[in-house]
């Protein structure tokens, strides 16, 4: 089993950034690939970033790439998501995933809001 906690959400304005971090319970950390997904009002759950296990390999969906990055540092097992350059259109709850194989584990989200 994994726990993971969101934090760094808030409110921020257009073009500004912001940092959200996941931590992770458990001392398997380096084993998951570990996930950003947002949802927005009124939309699905919608895939963000992904990072490989050793933090070698990133992808980014079309709508955040060059604006996003993905990170994570192994040793306090915990995942990060740098957002540059925001836009109202990124507001939405931010969720981190982990998935090992079949397992998977959400965090409980954490609320990112971009005023115009």
């Amino acid at each position: 089993q994994v726990q993971l906690v969101e934090s760094g959400g808030g409110l921020v304005q257009a073009g500004g950034s912001r940092r959200l971090s996941c931590a992770a319970s458990g001392r398997t950390f380096s084993s998951y690939a570990m996930n950003w997904f947002r949802q927005a009002p009124g939309k699905e759950r919608e895939f963000v970033a992904t990072i490989g296990r050793s933090g070698g390999s990133t992808y980014y969906a079309d709508s955040v790439k060059g604006r996003f990055t993905i990170s994570r540092d192994n040793a306090k097992n915990t995942v990060y998501l740098q957002m540059d350059s925001l836009k109202p259109e990124d507001t939405a709850v931010y969720y981190c995933y982990a998935n090992r194989g079949t397992e998977g584990y959400w965090g409980q989200g954490t609320q990112v809001t971009v005023s115009s």
